[in-house]
């Protein structure tokens, strides 16, 4: 090992804070937090004893091979899909079905072509029961806090992938939500939109002007993880299990010339390279 990572028992000391069933048994200041959760289709699982957390005002990043289930432990976190086994809370109340304090972002860049900016983010706060005024003021609000203000008459269409995804992103965040997932969230943009987006989305998850107090990302870009992240989980095998955390203790704004940047940058890629654990 190449620098002086801090690591965090790879979710060991989560599993030992909770007592089955007892929402106060959550780790004391986790906004979500999941303890043993598995997701199978039919006997076979995809993922399984995955213990994790995300605190007040952290960004924490899950990566892993394909196909170990990562955007669906996003899913079963936000109870989209339910778990097959092992329990998700949120402030340290047990989530048993899709919350409105939960919002996710997906990598398909989601949004209704025939309708304004404006209009793509009312939606979300309409459907809730807001009044009109109410829902236009918080949308016009949200849509300034991602840059988009003066293009709120604009249709989709006339907006390039990064603005249309800015969309997506003040959308969630006018429904008010505590936790933000993010799945894959800048995969089909081209790099330099996706670069300017990463340099920003932290300080807009973690504006003052928002709801969020954690965010939890899915990413296979290691640079933008290592940029992002405050925390890291590597989940591996067959069906895949938490093997390592890591804490990315690298000043902001963060830059691939720290040559402890790439000091992580190597460690990830020599977890992920190496062949997966066997159940």
């Amino acid at each position: 090992m190449t620098c002086g990572f801090s690591r965090v028992n790879a979710g060991i000391g989560l599993a030992t804070n909770f007592a089955s069933g007892q929402t106060s048994a959550t780790p004391p200041g986790a906004e979500v937090s999941c303890e043993g959760l598995g997701f199978a289709y039919g006997s076979k699982f995809i993922f399984k004893d995955v213990s994790i957390a995300a605190f007040k005002d952290e960004l924490i990043a899950i990566i892993g091979p394909t196909g170990t289930g990562k955007s669906t432990l996003l899913r079963t976190l936000a109870h989209l899909i339910p778990p097959t086994t092992g329990h998700v809370f949120l402030e340290g109340k047990e989530v048993k079905k899709p919350s409105a304090n939960i919002a996710l972002i997906h990598q398909s860049i989601a949004t209704f072509p025939w309708m304004t900016a404006l209009d793509n983010v009312r939606l979300a706060l309409i459907c809730k029961g807001v009044t009109k005024n109410e829902a236009t003021d918080t949308s016009e609000k949200m849509l300034d806090l991602v840059g988009l203000k003066g293009d709120e008459g604009d249709y989709p269409k006339e907006m390039s992938g990064g603005m249309r995804q800015r969309i997506a992103i003040a959308r969630a965040l006018a429904a008010s939500p505590t936790v933000l997932l993010m799945d894959e969230p800048f995969v089909h943009l081209d790099e330099l939109t996706a670069d300017g987006l990463r340099k920003e989305i932290y300080s807009l998850v973690f504006n003052p002007e928002t709801t969020l107090k954690a965010a939890v990302l899915v990413s296979h870009n290691l640079h933008e993880v290592i940029q992002l992240a405050d925390r890291v989980y590597v989940m591996k095998g067959t069906p895949a299990v938490i093997t390592d955390e890591v804490k990315i203790d690298l000043p902001r704004p963060r830059t691939e010339r720290d040559p402890r940047f790439l000091d992580y940058l190597d460690q990830f890629f020599n977890e992920l390279s190496v062949k997966p654990l066997q159940a």
